[in-house]
C-alpha cells in the first residue's frame, strides 16, 4: 500500500477491496495507539483511490477494546484531540462500503470500530460489548450516538448502562449484523458480500454512502465529556485496579 510498512495490521491490496487484519495477538487486537496510526494511513489509501474495505481480528478476536494502559496515560487533552473517535468517523466517511468480519470478543474501542462501518457478519462465538463505564469512562468513540443509530434506543441504553453484551444471535435479531455464519467460512462469506456489493455502481454506492451518511454525528460532545471523565480520580483507580488484576492472572 504506496510503500507503507505496518506492525499491528496485517495489509492485503486487493483490486478492488483491502483487507485489514487487527494483529496485537499478544493483547488480544485491543486498538493502540500505534493502531490507530497505521489505520489512518490505510484510510489516506483508501481516500485516494476508494476501494471496499475488509475488517477482520486476527485469531478469532475481532478487538478486546482500547489499550487500558494507553487510556490510562491519557488525560484531558487527549480526549480533546479525539483519538479514536477521529479515526473512526474517518472509517465511517470512507468514500466505498466498509464490513467488519468479527468473531470473538468485539469490545470497547473494538466494538466502536466496528460500529463505524458500514456492514457487519458474524461468526457464531462474537460478542459485542462497551464495558466503559466500569472503567469510569464512557464509549466516546462513537457508541454512544451511533449504537441507538443501529440497534434502537432500548438496546443501546441495555449496552451502554447495564453491561448487557450481545452474542452473535442477539446481534442478528438487533439487526446489527447482516448474518451468522460458521467460523471457518467467515472470511469467504465476508468475500462473498463485498462480491455482491461490487456487483452495484461504484458512484452510486459512493453517493449512497453520502446520501445516509450526510446528517452527520456529534464527536466533540464525545470529547468534552471524555475530557471531564479522563481527569477524575474514578477513571484512574478503576484502570489502574483492572491493570493490577490482571497482572496478577
Amino acid at each position: 500500500m504506496n510503500g507503507a510498512t505496518f506492525e499491528t495490521l496485517l495489509v492485503e491490496e486487493r483490486d478492488d477491496r483491502v483487507v485489514v487484519t487487527l494483529h496485537r495477538p499478544e493483547a488480544r487486537n485491543a486498538i493502540s495507539g500505534q493502531m490507530i496510526d497505521e489505520l489512518h494511513k490505510v484510510c489516506t489509501e483508501l481516500e485516494r483511490r476508494p476501494k471496499l474495505l475488509l475488517l477482520i481480528g486476527h485469531n478469532r478476536v475481532f478487538a478486546g477494546g482500547a489499550d487500558i494502559a494507553e487510556l490510562l496515560r491519557r488525560g484531558r487533552d487527549e480526549a480533546l484531540q479525539g483519538v479514536n473517535s477521529r479515526l473512526f468517523e474517518r472509517v465511517r466517511r470512507l468514500p466505498l462500503p466498509t464490513l467488519a468480519a468479527v468473531d470473538g470478543w468485539t469490545l470497547g474501542g473494538g466494538a466502536e470500530l466496528a460500529y463505524a462501518c458500514d456492514l457487519r457478519i458474524a461468526g457464531p462465538d462474537a460478542v459485542f460489548g462497551n464495558p466503559e463505564p466500569g472503567l469510569g469512562i464512557l464509549a466516546a468513540a462513537g457508541a454512544c450516538w451511533r449504537l441507538p443509530e443501529l440497534v434502537g434506543e432500548s438496546v443501546a441504553k441495555q449496552m451502554l448502562l447495564a453491561g448487557r453484551q450481545l452474542d452473535a444471535a442477539a446481534a442478528l435479531a438487533a439487526g446489527l449484523v447482516i448474518d451468522v455464519v460458521p467460523a471457518e467460512k467467515l472470511l469467504d462469506e465476508a468475500h462473498l458480500l463485498l462480491d455482491r456489493v461490487m456487483k452495484s455502481s461504484t458512484m452510486a454506492l459512493r453517493l449512497t454512502k453520502l446520501v445516509v451518511d450526510a446528517p452527520g454525528a456529534h464527536p466533540v460532545a464525545d470529547d468534552l465529556a471524555q475530557a471531564v471523565l479522563f481527569e477524575g480520580q474514578d477513571k484512574k483507580e478503576r484502570m489502574t485496579r483492572f491493570l493490577e488484576k490482571r497482572n496478577r492472572t
